[in-house]
């Protein structure tokens, strides 16, 4: 990938980071995305340290803001001239119950975790079929394929991420542009070190390989998927979860 730019939005930390150290690892330029600047900092300087073949650069993004995606990706393409891979990571949970659950909850979840990722693709993709070349990978969720109480619209908006990637997969196809899903079970990432004990213990006792999934073994999915292996792999669901959803 040593000629590849790719943009990674939620790069700053969990399975966002991973993905991309991963991405550096192999050679491309990483435009790592986040709100949270001083984490950006830490991923670029633990990329340094590594001596890895690519490089990090941290841009700040909230990608929430319609307004900013436009002037983010033209800022990118004016520096690099392209964007090669795309992977919409970042999101965000408000969990509870539907009944309990208010419109903002459900609003803001939806935001950024399905609108949000519609506006970067429309805004990348138009140099990706100007070049006729692209990966787009958007982070999933199996709670977007088996559902999960308390998550309608967490649920909601990975599930309508599927059905989106699939559309695009079929009208990008012909430009040689994939389009994928890779939908992780549960890994250890601050969200789940946040679980008590007892309820991470029942968790693993449900998944068939008795263990919770590490950020590296995505980020290793995402990296398949971006290079010239997974050419002809496009509008699928990778599914990362040790065997929890079959």
């Amino acid at each position: 990938m040593n000629d590849k730019i790719a943009l990674v939005t939620g790069g700053s930390r969990g399975i966002g980071r991973g993905i991309c150290l991963s991405l550096a690892e192999r050679g491309a330029t990483v435009i790592a995305s986040a709100r949270n600047q001083t984490a950006l900092d830490d991923l670029v300087s633990e990329a340094q340290k590594r001596e890895l073949p690519g490089k990090i650069e941290a841009r700040s993004l909230n990608v929430a803001d319609r307004d900013a995606i436009g002037p983010f990706v033209e800022s990118v393409t004016e520096k690099y001239d392209r964007v090669d891979i795309l992977v919409n990571n970042a999101g965000i949970t408000r969990d509870g119950l539907a009944m309990s659950m208010d419109d903002d909850q459900f609003d803001d979840v939806l935001t950024t975790n399905l609108r949000a990722v519609f506006w970067l693709i429309r805004a990348v993709s138009r140099t990706m079929v100007r070049r006729r070349y692209g990966r787009i990978i958007n982070i999933g969720s199996v709670s977007g394929i088996m559902g999960n109480p308390g998550q309608v619209n967490y649920a909601a908006s990975k599930a309508g991420l599927i059905g989106m990637t699939k559309s695009l997969a079929k009208e990008l196809g012909k430009r040689k542009i994939t389009c994928n899903v890779v939908a992780p079970g549960f890994i250890t990432t601050d969200m789940t070190a946040a679980l008590s004990d007892d309820l991470m213990a029942s968790v693993k006792n449900i998944i068939p390989l008795g263990r919770i999934g590490e950020v590296e073994e995505v980020a290793e999915v995402v990296a398949f998927l971006a290079g010239d292996a997974a050419s002809y792999i496009t509008g699928q669901v990778l599914v990362v979860d040790g065997g929890l959803h079959m």
